[in-house]
C-alpha cells in the first residue's frame, strides 16, 4: 500500500454515534484524516463526515457491517483507495439488545452479538495487521479494541451475552498483542463504563445511566468525549511502550 500523504490516517468503527462519533470528531483536531464505518444511520454518519471536514481534515464513511468478512474487506479496500495507508484501527462498532436474564435469551441474539461485538474486531485486525505490519511490508500502527466494564462486572440480569461477548474481545486483546509486538503494532483495549450514550436505548433504558450514576465513585455518568480522548491517547506516540493494556475509563467502578 503505497502512501499518498503524510497525514496519518484513523478507521473507527461503529464512527456515526456515541463513543464512536466523538473518537472521531477529536481525531480530526488532532490531526488525522479519518475513516468511519457505519450500519444503518447514513444521516448521521454525514453529520461525522461533515464535521470532521469542517476540521480541515479529510473524512470517509463506509456502510459497512463488521461482522461480514466481505463486506471488511470491501471497507479496507475503500481506505485504500481512498488514503493509501491506515495507521490506527479503533474496533468499537458493537451492539446490545433488551435487557433480559440468561434463561429469556434467543439463539440468534446470542449469535449477532458475539457477531458484531467479538468476530467483527478479528475480522478488522486481521485486515489492518496485513497492511500495518513489518512481516508484511507495512510501517507499523496501533489497533485499539473498545471492550466495556461489563466484561468485569458480568451485566448481570441485563445483558451478560453482551458482556460474555465483550469478555472475548479482552481475551483476543491479549493474544493479539502479544502476537504482533514485534511487527511494529500496538495493540491495547479501553473499557468504558456507564457512558451518556444512545445505546442505552437499544437496551431498552434509555435513562439507564442516570439510574446506576449513585453506584460510580466519582457519582456521575462518562460522557463520549472522555472516552475518546483515551482511546487517542493509547494511539499516540505518547503511548509507544503501552501494548497488551486495558485503560478502564469509568468513573472508578
Amino acid at each position: 500500500m503505497e502512501k499518498t500523504s503524510d497525514t496519518p490516517v484513523i478507521l473507527i468503527t461503529g464512527g456515526s454515534r456515541g463513543v464512536g462519533a466523538a473518537t472521531a470528531r477529536l481525531a480530526a483536531e488532532k490531526g488525522y484524516d479519518v475513516a468511519i464505518s457505519y450500519v444503518s444511520n447514513e444521516g448521521a454518519a454525514r453529520a461525522v463526515v461533515a464535521d470532521v471536514e469542517a476540521a480541515g481534515r479529510q473524512a470517509l464513511a463506509v456502510r459497512a457491517d463488521s461482522a461480514d468478512p466481505a463486506q471488511v474487506i470491501q471497507l479496507f479496500e475503500r481506505i485504500d483507495q481512498r488514503f493509501g495507508r491506515l495507521d490506527v484501527l479503533v474496533n468499537n462498532a458493537g451492539i446490545i439488545a433488551r435487557q433480559s436474564r440468561l434463561e429469556y435469551l434467543g439463539f440468534e441474539r446470542m449469535q449477532r452479538i458475539f457477531a458484531v461485538n467479538s468476530i467483527g474486531p478479528m475480522l478488522c485486525a486481521k485486515q489492518a495487521a496485513k497492511r500495518m505490519s513489518h512481516r508484511h511490508g507495512g510501517p507499523g500502527g496501533v489497533v485499539i479494541n473498545v471492550s466495556s466494564a461489563s466484561a468485569r462486572l458480568g451485566s448481570p440480569n441485563e445483558y451478560v451475552d453482551y458482556a460474555a461477548s465483550k469478555g472475548a474481545l479482552e481475551t483476543f486483546t491479549i493474544g493479539f498483542a502479544k502476537e504482533v509486538a514485534r511487527e511494529g503494532i500496538r495493540v491495547n483495549c479501553v473499557r468504558p463504563g456507564h457512558i451518556y450514550t444512545e445505546m442505552h436505548a437499544s437496551g431498552g433504558e434509555p435513562g439507564r445511566v442516570d439510574r446506576v450514576k449513585d453506584s460510580i465513585p466519582m457519582g456521575r455518568g462518562g460522557q463520549p468525549e472522555e472516552v475518546a480522548r483515551a482511546i487517542l491517547w493509547l494511539a499516540s506516540a505518547e503511548a509507544s511502550f503501552v501494548t497488551g493494556t486495558f485503560l478502564d475509563a469509568t468513573g472508578g467502578k
